[in-house]
């Protein structure tokens, strides 16, 4: 008999931008839906002080992507496309999938029209043992369930 849902494990990830599947990447963050809150304050019967909170300006928070670096100039292409002005070209549709371990898809998280505003290498050190990491900011116009 099943108790319930299992829940899914943030291993197990791949990131798609305009229906492209890229892989190796180790890190998604900044998945947040947020609406700002206005404090209406208003008198109720008998004179009595009241706040009430509703709903405000929706925000959409930056993502963070973060992988391996690799000899892909992929994302320095795209953000160079912003440097040089041409948001309208830059501006793609991206999606965060999570998949079970049969990898297939459960959950799917898409950013509308998202350009990248930053990109980013760890830092490098003679000796390190770590790998470098590319890290790149996405902005976006709306962040949906799918």
């Amino acid at each position: 008999m099943a108790i319930g849902d299992d829940a899914f494990s943030s291993s197990m990830f791949s990131v798609e931008i305009d229906n492209v599947t890229l892989i190796q990447f180790k890190e998604v963050s900044g998945l947040k839906i947020e609406v700002a809150v206005i404090e209406h304050q208003e008198n109720k019967t008998k004179g009595l002080y009241f706040t009430k909170p509703v709903p405000g300006v929706r925000k959409n928070n930056p993502v963070t992507l973060k992988r391996g670096l690799t000899t892909s100039n992929a994302f320095m292409m795209w953000i160079k496309e912003v440097q040089e002005g041409k948001i309208d070209s830059a501006r793609r549709n991206a999606s965060i999938v999570l998949t079970d371990y049969d990898l297939t898809e459960k959950f799917r998280v898409n950013l509308l029209n998202c350009w990248p505003s930053a990109l980013s290498i760890s830092g490098l050190q003679a000796g390190g043992t770590e790998i470098a990491v590319e890290e790149v900011t996405l902005v976006h116009e709306g962040l949906e369930l799918a």
